[in-house]
């Protein structure tokens, strides 16, 4: 591979070569991650068919071609083949080749800057939210374990046995009490890291969610095969993903379908970290959505859309990807709420 050829796959923008016809003769990694399709699918295919909802950008191409003139736009809105919009910067360059002329086109995400500015913020309450958590936690805990022994005591001592119930109704209340506080909490063991395959993952929550949901509800898979195994806690990962799973099916109330979806995801930048290469799993429901008012919260302890939930399962969930390195974020609009997980593909800084 030559030194050209290198940097261009490790690039984070999207590079296209087109040729006098206007067909897509070259395209990097970042391109078929941004179509989601691969680059024997996208090689051959005339631009107006790649983007068939920007008719006037592909008269810009065929105008920069006729006219040898370069242009850039920043902020520019683009609607992809499968109806997703994103936002770049575009610098389209006229390139001669021999006699013919060819275009090349660099398309850079701004919605990727974007995420990471919401992921690093993200990341800051989440720490925040955690340490006061904890705090909150130990403060509660210390007064339980003594009104616990004080009931057991005075349990001891009463003279009427009718009357130790309500010592018993105080003890069983402290340990619920408890156990909530260490819920809130979330895991506080160290990962027991191993190579870890995300479809082993997916698999088995797929069996668990199958057993306890209605006739209504399917779980599909949408699997990407290829993906090679990463550095993981196999239980504690089930646990988070099992937690999302849970919550998608309940929001669909008895009917619909919840996706499974796993894709590699290149050039990720996590916090302060940049991983060239990333798992990205996704559960994905046809549901109502998430409500408008809690949207920005659901990560929070305690923040739920259903009267009998506890709000813990997606604060647990969040806790578990952010201790191996990753990230979870939440787009929801009615009929489709996706939330995807990114985790890194290497142990390290990438």
């Amino acid at each position: 591979m030559n030194d050209c050829q290198h940097i261009l796959e490790n690039l984070s923008a999207t590079v296209i070569v087109l040729d006098p016809n206007l067909r897509v003769r070259s395209v990097n990694p970042a391109g078929e991650m941004l179509f989601q399709i691969s680059a024997r699918q996208i090689l051959g295919q005339l631009a107006a068919d790649l983007l068939p909802h920007n008719a006037s950008l592909i008269r810009q191409f065929g105008e920069a071609l006729q006219s040898g003139h370069p242009f850039t736009e920043h902020g520019l809105r683009v609607t992809l083949a499968d109806g997703r919009d994103i936002t770049v910067d575009c610098a389209v360059t006229p390139v001669a080749v021999n006699a013919d002329s060819e275009l090349l086109v660099e398309w850079t995400p701004v919605d990727r800057l974007l995420r990471i500015a919401r992921e690093e913020k993200m990341l800051d309450q989440h720490a925040t939210s955690r340490a006061l958590i904890r705090g909150l936690a130990h403060e509660i805990k210390n007064p339980l374990g003594g009104l616990r022994g004080a009931a057991q005591l005075l349990e001891r001592r009463l003279p009427d046995a009718e009357l130790a119930e309500y010592t018993r109704i105080i003890i069983r209340e402290a340990d619920r009490l408890r156990g909530l506080v260490d819920r809130m909490i979330g895991p506080n063991v160290p990962l027991n890291k191993r190579p870890t395959n995300i479809h082993q993952i997916f698999e088995h929550v797929r069996s668990l969610v199958l057993a306890e949901i209605p006739e209504g509800i399917s779980v599909r898979r949408d699997y990407d095969p290829s993906l090679p195994e990463f550095p993981a806690d196999l239980d504690q990962l089930i646990q988070a993903i099992l937690n999302i799973t849970r919550n998608a099916t309940q929001a669909l109330d008895g009917k619909g379908a919840v996706w499974l979806r796993s894709r590699v995801e290149r050039q990720v930048t996590i916090g302060q970290k940049h991983h060239r290469l990333a798992v990205r799993a996704e559960i994905e429901d046809n549901g109502p959505g998430v409500p408008d008012e809690i949207r920005e919260h659901i990560f929070y302890p305690m923040i739920t859309g259903r009267a009998d939930g506890t709000g813990l399962g997606l604060s647990i969930a969040q806790d578990i990807i952010h201790q191996h390195g990753g990230m979870i974020e939440c787009v929801s609009r009615p009929l489709q709420t996706i939330f995807r997980i990114y985790l890194p593909m290497e142990d390290g800084n990438g």
